[in-house]
């Protein structure tokens, strides 16, 4: 009877490139140390590997972890078309635990990763929403679900195609998301109706905006209303990402070319 070794060696047989997930220094040394070309993929590139891969938020599914990996690795041609890539991942504990085996396809190509990387806004800008919008799922206003809409990128554009709600409490300020007080008064302020417009680096252009752009074509899943419906269409006619949190599930999505390309439980992070 052939032995486990044996029978598991067909997952890492003729691999191409090996994908480490947030490796230890000694055990990224090991790979090395095999002459394969070794992938790193993290929050940070703690073993100075020359082929890293930033992870720009917490996944919750290992799925959608290894398919932005993969992706991105594809974008930064460390991996080419068809190539296999043999992923080393942790699901039960800090250590690496879970190997599979992934041929790099455009249908492994992620979204996520063209929301994070190929968005007109600049990825730690998309980050900062997200974690806003996050935040505020958790905690609501005062312990009640609220809703928020993040229009992010082109604000130009979206300027144009919306219209004021309200006083615009930004017009004459140059903050920017990502600090902490800025990020509070996004909290305060997205108790009212309408959404925030952000630039491409970050400033916040407007609060209070109603979006207009045409609903024809745009697919959303059944359950949600307007405001995923706008954030939805003003992607498709602009160049922006839209985020935004439901009040009535709790969830986090995000829009980009009139796609719903991720969604999140804030509970989960």
């Amino acid at each position: 009877m052939d032995s486990i070794s044996e029978l598991l060696s067909g997952i890492v047989e003729n691999a191409d490139a090996v994908a480490l997930f947030s490796p230890t220094g000694s055990l990224y040394d090991r790979f090395v140390d095999e002459g394969i070309d070794v992938i790193v993929i993290g929050t940070e590139n703690t073993v100075d590997a020359d082929a890293f891969v930033e992870i720009p938020l917490e996944f919750a599914e290992i799925e959608d972890l290894v398919k932005f990996g993969i992706g991105a690795a594809i974008g930064d041609n460390y991996v080419a078309e068809g190539d296999v890539v043999v992923c080393a991942t942790n699901v039960f504990d800090e250590e690496i635990d879970t190997v599979s085996r992934v041929r790099a396809t455009n249908s492994v190509h992620s979204s996520l990763y063209d929301l994070f990387v190929n968005s007109r806004a600049e990825p730690d800008v998309i980050r900062s929403v997200l974690e806003v919008a996050i935040d505020l799922g958790k905690k609501g206003q005062k312990g009640k679900p609220v809703g928020a809409l993040f229009v992010v990128g082109d604000a130009g554009n979206v300027m144009n195609k919306s219209r004021p709600l309200s006083y615009n409490p930004f017009e004459k300020s140059h903050v920017h998301v990502g600090d902490p007080i800025v990020n509070v008064m996004l909290k305060e302020f997205s108790r009212l109706d309408g959404a925030f417009v952000i630039s491409d680096s970050g400033k916040i252009v407007s609060a209070y905006r109603y979006l207009e752009p045409s609903a024809e074509g745009i697919d959303i899943p059944k359950g949600l209303g307007a405001r995923h419906m706008a954030g939805g269409a003003i992607t498709r006619d602009t160049n922006t990402t839209s985020i935004v949190l439901s009040e009535s599930d709790g969830l986090v999505r995000a829009f980009k070319g009139g796609k719903l390309v991720l969604e999140i439980d804030p509970e989960e992070y």
